[in-house]
């Protein structure tokens, strides 16, 4: 430690009590020169300071700045400070300028190259020991700042008390001891510009509840993992052929207490995870549980992109609750949101005073649609800072994978935007390549650390092999959402029955290119929310009429070839759409109708699992063939799943004519049953059907050398399988 020359003593003590000091460990703390000693330490709470078994500071008059000179061998290396304050309280603590840099060369080197999966270990706040003393170390990347301190409950939110230490590339730090887990705290920031700014921080573990936005010292879990069989069978899953049926919900409004708030994580436990259960998903796909401050947001303008939000519980629960998940053989899907952040005061919106984690120009650094910030995925710190958000939710919180959302607005620049609103690539062209270049990286870190993990694409136009590996020059996606399947389908079935024969290819364009990516069949909160009404408001005719078509659409959904996704409520058939700030209609259940649908989804999540035609080949060709796509005259279709060496035979009758002796082609002679009737009395239908199976008859027909003859049920779906246990 020597002695600063420059600037003087009399500058730095100004610039401490203004709050402008950008080298404060140049000053502050112990200073050698030869085999003397001096000591400063700016405390504004303090009336007398003193080193604890050792000489006591003297204050400079009219600041409050103390001071000691003396031979070095008077102050202990490890020296405590204890102090009195302005209201005579006795204190006891550390002087964290006597501690030297705990973020090392290779860690700033290596995010500066934005290649550091794990920064939010060093940045935001982490347990340290330095010199023996434990303790917590706060650490930011302001590279354009002024200054910087850190600010909350441990200092009186005075940013004249603990500024950091800078370092080149931007990254500010200091080692606080003393400071618990669950104080709160925020980056007081003089940016470039001259502004005095209270950031929260971005690289935070937990923040308080809103209205509230400090960010909340979370160093510590207490929680002990009991998922270790999960978790090891995961990265020997083959989850290309195995079945997926997934559950989307809204952790804010699947169930509310009596008095309107939101359950906890602890009762989302003990409710939910039964439910869902019983109802058979393979997996839950959580809406946006990173801390927002917008509820009407659903978390999707995200701003603590490492924190699980405060609105149900601690990051522990949350880690309980993916562990409930998985011991119940569950499995836990985020939705992440890479694509914009809003631009709230305290967030990442001009951080440093500059744009710093937004595009510096509007026609890439704003989004029209949602009026928030879009992130500068050239700059190498920013996509690191995504990246690492990303792993550190499968990795600290043992998710089995992310849904990341609005993936072409990334992908495109001139997205939603008029000629002259959008800036060309290098070489003029729309496609976003920053932006192509994280989504590929994102991909080929998590499948390469987090074998079994998932990353799902929301990716709305024809973009070429979303799903395929980089390495042939795809994004490198696990699935991707068929937006199109979802668009036709629901479209087709808003007709009138009579009307859906001039309608039939909206069902059959699909098949086209079902096999082009890895699909994933969503019928999701968007469909459900701003006026577009419930599945079930969407169906024609009477009300018998909607909950007919309504199966009707579930068995197709889950005979045709992809992973299945279906939003809350929708599974009992909710009349209203979706209301963010109530619990689902469950009064609901009361009634025989909604009892049936939810049954309905219920078998066919069973028979999803238990028969291989209906997942092993959902990505290929060889699991899926038609009977009969033409049939568009009577609205029926026909098809086949095969896989495992079985096949499947689904029928669909799209209009609310019985069809008594359907002949239908099939590939093998013999009895098959019907596992499942959709009109079934079970599920609130007329009970119209097969009797639960039908001999085939030598009688060719469709080109092939075997018929059945069938009752096709009114509005009505069936899935037969040949009867193996049947003799001929």
């Amino acid at each position: 430690m020597s002695e600063p020359t420059t600037p003087t003593p009399a500058t730095d003590l100004q610039r401490l009590a203004a709050a402008t000091h950008d080298d404060p460990f140049a000053f502050l703390g112990p200073h050698r020169r030869g085999d003397q000693i001096v000591l400063r330490c700016f405390m504004p709470a303090a009336r007398a300071l003193r080193v604890v078994a050792g000489p006591t500071l003297e204050r400079v008059p009219g600041s409050d700045l103390f001071i000691w000179r003396g031979a070095a061998n008077q102050l202990p290396g490890d020296y405590e400070l204890q102090w009195t304050d302005t209201e005579g309280t006795q204190h006891r603590g550390q002087d964290p300028y006597r501690f030297g840099p705990l973020v090392g060369e290779f860690d700033r080197q290596v995010f500066g190259e934005g290649r550091h999966w794990h920064v939010h270990r060093f940045l935001g706040t982490n347990l340290r020991t330095a010199s023996g003393v434990e303790g917590v170390l706060f650490a930011t990347w302001a590279p354009n700042a002024r200054r910087v301190s850190v600010v909350g409950d441990f200092n009186r939110w005075d940013g004249r008390c603990h500024p950091l230490r800078h370092h080149p590339g931007g990254i500010w730090e200091i080692f606080l001891p003393g400071v618990d887990d669950g104080a709160r705290y925020k980056f007081e920031i003089l940016g470039a510009d001259g502004s005095l700014a209270l950031k929260t921080d971005p690289y935070a573990r937990a923040m308080e509840l809103r209205p509230q936005t400090a960010a909340v010292v979370s160093t510590r879990s207490s929680h002990r993992w009991q998922d270790q069989a999960w978790m090891a069978a995961r990265v020997r899953s083959d989850w290309l052929h195995r079945p997926c049926s997934i559950y989307e919900l809204h952790a804010g409004s699947w169930r509310r207490r009596v008095n309107g708030d939101w359950l906890s994580w602890e009762e989302l436990t003990a409710q939910l995870i039964p439910y869902v259960r019983e109802l058979g998903y393979t997996h839950i796909e959580l809406m946006p549980v990173m801390e927002h401050p917008l509820d009407a947001s659903w978390g999707y303008q995200t701003l603590g992109y490492f924190a699980p939000t405060a609105r149900h519980g601690s990051p522990d629960a949350f880690r309980a609750f993916v562990d409930a998940c998985h011991q119940a053989g569950i499995g836990v899907l985020l939705d992440w949101t890479p694509a914009h952040f809003p631009s709230d005061a305290h967030g990442l919106a001009r951080f440093d005073g500059t744009p710093l984690y937004e595009h510096g120009d509007p026609r890439r650094g704003r989004h029209p649609d949602w009026g928030s910030l879009v992130f500068d995925y050239g700059r190498p710190e920013v996509r690191n800072f995504l990246l690492a958000s990303a792993l550190s939710w499968l990795q600290d919180f043992h998710i089995d994978g992310l849904r990341v959302d609005a993936v072409a607005s990334m992908l495109y620049l001139d997205y939603s935007r008029q000629p002259g609103e959008w800036l060309p690539n290098r070489y003029g062209g729309r496609e976003n390549l920053e932006a192509i270049e994280l989504l590929q990286q994102l991909n080929h870190v998590v499948h390469q650390q987090f074998p079994g993990a998932l990353v799902i694409a929301e990716e709305s136009t024809a973009w070429p092999q979303v799903t395929r590996p980089t390495w042939l020059g795809g994004l490198g996606f696990s699935m991707k959402w068929n937006m199109g399947w979802m668009h036709d389908t629901l479209d087709y079935l808003r007709h009138d029955p009579i009307h859906r024969s001039y309608h039939q290819q909206q069902l059959t364009f699909g098949l086209m290119y079902a096999h082009h990516e890895n699909f994933v069949l969503p019928l999701s909160h968007d469909e459900v929310v701003h006026g577009k009404g419930s599945l079930l408001a969407k169906m024609p005719g009477d009300d018998w009429q909607r909950f007919a078509n309504l199966r009707l659409l579930y068995v197709y959904q889950w005979t045709y070839p992809g992973k299945k996704l279906l939003f809350m409520g929708q599974e009992f058939g909710q009349r209203a759409e979706w209301n963010h700030n109530a619990a689902l209609d469950w009064a609901l259940l009361d009634h025989s109708p909604h009892r049936g649908v939810r049954q309905l989804l219920i078998d066919l999540n069973r028979l999803h699992r238990a028969q291989p035609p209906l997942h092993v080949h959902d990505f290929d060709a060889e699991g899926f063939e038609w009977i009969d796509c033409n049939d568009a005259q009577q609205s029926v279709l026909s098809y086949l799943r095969r896989g495992a060496g079985e096949v499947a035979v689904v029928v669909l009758n799209f209009t609310p004519v019985p069809r008594c002796g359907y002949r239908l082609g099939v590939p093998l002679a013999g009895r098959y049953r019907e596992l499942l009737n959709s009109d079934a009395g079970v599920y609130g239908g007329s009970g119209g059907g097969n009797l639960g199976g039908v001999h085939s008859q030598p009688q060719p027909w469709m080109g092939r050398a075997h018929s059945l003859v069938l009752n096709l049920p009114p509005l009505g779906g069936l899935i037969l399988v040949p009867d193996t246990s049947a003799a001929g």
